[in-house]
């Protein structure tokens, strides 16, 4: 058996890391594609260095999110692959070209992380979600939630609940990353800004601006395109804010480990604070991740009116009886058998 693994940006190569070995273990043919949706070295190279991941076969290098500019190249390794799966992960445009472009060559699609809904349909990637989860061959779901929405939507695929592949990973890179010590004086929160809509100018100065005013000192990794538009517009981070070069995914456990809060718009960071113990606050007005803010790990708060950010802030608390959540770090071993299953 034959899997073509479409990945992109950070997210998704870390989510391939336990995948590929599974598929190793399991005696299946990977092929790696790597679109070059993120293409800075330290959101992409990186982390094939660090994570171990073997070389893609196929590296597209079109630096774009473009899912239309993505597709034919997709299309055109996938006629010369002929595997028997396309495997795609999550929610980017990467995911989206992946599955476009397979359902186009008849090759069967499956989707880690299907199921998945935030409610907001203004999101790129709650969109993204729904229309890969109505053409997937194969949905493999982190939880029973999942597998319940996509049996209400009536999708055609198979739905397999596997659990979810980035705790396999933090489960298997998080004694690695603890062995260096956090330069970092504590206490401090994590801070992560990178969505699209969070880094619209006048946005990404509203949050800021609420940042600064709390007074907390922050750790701020700062995304490629988060930082263009801190440049471009003058918008100044107080002296408590720590700007930094973004961090690879050990070096940012090792970050979210030793923080007392993590403030953030990314999905991934949401549940590893979860499984790491670290109170959340979110700056999305809602989140696919429900399951964390209904048992009061994680607080959402709009960006555009955060003023409720120091109050998130002060309050937050990691639930003394919260539950487990999100799968028992055996996700990457069901998503290889569900492949060798149904293929």
């Amino acid at each position: 058996m034959k899997v073509l693994s479409v990945v992109g940006n950070r997210p998704q190569f870390i989510k391939s890391a336990p995948v590929s070995a599974a598929l190793r273990e399991a005696g299946i043919e990977e092929v790696g594609l790597h679109t070059g949706q993120h293409w800075d070295h330290e959101l992409s190279d990186v982390f094939y260095d660090e994570l171990g991941l073997p070389e893609p076969r196929h590296r597209l290098d079109l630096h774009t999110a473009d899912a239309e500019a993505m597709r034919p190249a997709i299309a055109r390794v996938l006629g010369e692959e002929r595997p028997d799966w396309t495997l795609v992960y999550g929610d980017t445009n990467s995911t989206l070209a992946g599955a476009e472009a397979a359902e186009d060559g008849g090759v069967p699609v499956a989707h880690v992380e299907a199921g998945l809904r935030s409610g907001d349909l203004s999101m790129p990637e709650e969109r993204n979600r729904i229309a890969v989860d109505a053409t997937a061959a194969l949905l493999l779901c982190p939880d029973e939630g999942s597998r319940e929405t996509l049996a209400r939507e009536g999708v055609p695929g198979r739905i397999d609940v596997v659990g979810d592949v980035m705790r396999d990973a933090l489960d298997l890179f998080l004694p690695i990353a603890m062995r260096t010590p956090s330069p970092y004086e504590e206490p401090y929160a994590a801070l992560t800004l990178h969505r699209a809509a969070n880094t619209e100018p006048e946005q990404l100065r509203r949050i800021v601006d609420e940042v600064n005013r709390t007074g907390w000192t922050f750790v701020f990794p700062v995304h490629p395109r988060t930082r263009r538009v801190l440049d471009e517009h003058g918008i100044l981070l107080a002296s408590t804010v720590q700007p930094i070069a973004p961090l690879g995914y050990l070096e940012m456990l090792a970050l979210v480990s030793g923080a007392s809060r993590v403030v953030t718009d990314s999905g991934g960071l949401q549940k590893e604070a979860f499984w790491l113990g670290i109170p959340c606050i979110t700056l999305r007005p809602s989140t696919e991740w429900v399951d964390t803010v209904r048992v009061g790990a994680n607080t959402l708060v709009d960006p555009a009116d955060p003023h409720e950010l120091a109050a998130a802030l002060a309050a937050a608390q990691f639930p003394a009886d919260a539950p487990p959540l999100y799968g028992d770090g055996h996700a990457a071993e069901r998503v290889a058998a569900s492949l060798a299953a149904h293929g």
